[in-house]
């Protein structure tokens, strides 16, 4: 929940570039990040992988307008809409995007490459036919929002009736990290995003930094297999809902195309 999904950053700075207010250059350069290169195979009209900015303009010369994230897990294919070829890919690898405009989706698959002492990670983006229709159980920006608060109430609640304390090294790790990219200033999603869609998805990842922390923390104060399963249990709807929020914040750019 604290890393940013790759079919953010294609989705966020994607649309950016397709509105025309990001050069390709710069767009390429948000979406690999700090990965060594992304390629794109399966794409109409090319028989061998091709970089993403060439990528990106054969999509919008196919009439894509938009992008959308889906951010499935077991039995929620959240922001998905077929078929279930696309579908099965995109939840093997827990992300996706979704073409708007034209029915065409990209799932990452990423791996190491180099040798011994110079490892570094690459990906693949397989392009593949998609089912035109909403995505499933994605909430509007102001839902997400709402159930967000409540959510983030829970979690604290739950993490200090089950004595899952914020400490302990993984724990302070994970906030440093955290405050560091604040601090740093970085765009949460790109240029065209509403404001309450940041909002959103910075609170989104408040949240999931509190489930991440408790997850990775050990046992905490949850030392019986009965306080560890309602621990799960309790922050199983928590994290369902930090990911239904992300892909709302993500797909808010798309959403308001839609409605104007």
């Amino acid at each position: 929940m604290l890393s940013e999904p790759r079919s953010g950053r294609l989705a966020s700075w994607g649309n950016a570039l397709l509105a025309g207010l990001i050069s390709p250059d710069d767009a390429v350069l948000a979406i690999v990040g700090e990965d060594a290169v992304h390629r794109v195979e399966g794409l109409p009209g090319e028989s061998a992988p091709v970089g993403l900015t060439l990528a990106l303009g054969r999509l919008r010369s196919l009439g894509v307008t938009g992008f959308r994230v889906a951010l499935p897990a077991p039995g929620h294919p959240l922001g998905l809409s077929g078929p279930p070829e696309f579908n099965a890919r995109a939840l093997e690898a827990e992300e996706a995007v979704v073409a708007f405009g034209a029915p065409h989706g990209l799932v990452p698959e990423a791996y190491e490459a180099g040798p011994e002492g110079d490892v570094h990670v690459e990906v693949v983006w397989h392009c593949l036919p998609v089912r035109e229709a909403p995505p499933a159980d994605v909430p509007s920006l102001g839902e997400a929002e709402r159930e967000l608060a409540e959510a983030l109430r829970e979690a604290t609640a739950v993490l200090s009736r089950l004595d899952v304390a914020g400490s302990g090294p993984v724990a302070e790790a994970a906030v440093d990290a955290y405050r560091a990219r604040a601090e740093r200033g970085r765009e949460v999603l790109a240029p065209g995003y509403p404001p309450r869609a940041v909002r959103v998805l910075e609170l989104a990842q408040r949240v999931g930094l509190l489930i991440s922390v408790a997850y990775e923390n050990g046992h905490g104060g949850a030392v019986s297999a009965s306080e560890m399963a309602a621990r799960a249990q309790a922050l199983r709807p928590v994290e369902r809902t930090a990911r239904r929020a992300q892909v709302a914040a993500y797909n808010a750019y798309v959403e308001e195309r839609e409605r104007s």
